[in-house]
């Protein structure tokens, strides 16, 4: 029974940040209607960019947060004006095979700035464990978990009520009709590429904090959030928190069990498998808008 507490608590964990990346594939669809596949990148690359500015300036970790942060929505921007402002009215599949392009040049410029070695982070965290019944937990795992909760409560908010929220969603509707109410598209695909941006480093330095260390593997993370927000619904923030949840115990229970009797591998089929078995039951994932067009 512990074992499997102990299973799902990491599984939580890995979940949160997969829920918060997939939450920035929840802000770019929500106002573009496209996945960004470069999202794992922005993670990765975020991750780096905390601990090398630590390392090079010697100030404290928060302030080369922040300033990772600032980073990121620079980053977010420029992206958004120089490679897809140019795209919009493109059809949606020539601005994704932009991002899988963005995100092979972003996973070179790591490599070549930062190499392929894994690069050590501080201690983020406390290091004294909390005992939560039987369990003794990380303070990492709960400050990590609890990050996410509040970033996904505050972003779920920024939607509902906030007028730039709902310009983004008019925006995914429709851009012309966005137009026509005097939203300005560039305006929110710049803020809503800034916001993916700076979401995936907050994940990406929790991450990094968590396993005391960033590395290539970090770009993968936006593989395995794609199960996750078709999972969810990709226009739903509340979609992403489930499925991140979801996707993230199942990949550990997988591993801690299955993996053992057939040898590997089955933690990594598993999101997708049961991505499968659920869309062909929910075919717009657990809180997807179900659309009906008229032909």
């Amino acid at each position: 029974m512990e074992f499997f507490l102990q299973l799902v608590l990491s599984g939580l964990v890995v979940g949160s940040i997969y829920a918060l990346v997939g939450l920035g594939f929840v802000i770019i669809y929500k106002s573009s209607s496209i996945l960004n596949f470069a999202q794992g990148e922005f993670l990765m690359l975020g991750a780096y960019v905390c601990v090398a500015i630590f390392n090079a300036t010697k100030v404290p970790f928060l302030a080369a947060f922040l300033l990772t942060l600032v980073f990121s929505a620079l980053l977010g921007v420029t992206l958004e004006r120089v490679l897809l402002r140019p795209m919009i009215g493109e059809p949606v599949i020539s601005v994704i095979m932009l991002t899988l392009g963005l995100a092979s040049v972003l996973k070179a410029v790591v490599q070549g700035i930062w190499g392929t070695d894994t690069q050590p982070y501080p201690e983020i965290f406390p290091t004294t464990p909390v005992r939560i019944g039987p369990l003794p937990v990380s303070q990492g795992y709960l400050y990590s978990v609890g990050s996410v909760l509040v970033l996904l409560a505050l972003f779920s908010v920024f939607f509902k009520y906030s007028r730039a929220g709902i310009a983004m969603r008019a925006t995914a509707f429709s851009q012309q009709v966005a137009l026509s109410m005097g939203i300005s598209v560039k305006r929110i695909f710049a803020l809503s590429w800034s916001i993916a941006a700076v979401v995936s480093a907050v994940g990406g330095v929790l991450l990094g904090g968590v396993r005391g260390g960033v590395d290539g593997a970090f770009a993968l993370f936006g593989l395995k959030v794609i199960p996750v927000v078709i999972l969810g619904g990709l226009d739903s923030v509340a979609g992403a928190i489930v499925g991140g949840v979801i996707m993230g115990v199942l990949e550990n229970l997988a591993g801690g069990y299955l993996d053992p009797l057939l040898g590997g591998g089955v933690k990594e089929v598993a999101p997708f498998v049961a991505l499968v078995a659920i869309l062909a039951v929910r075919p717009y994932g657990l809180f997807g808008k179900i659309k009906i067009e008229r032909v």
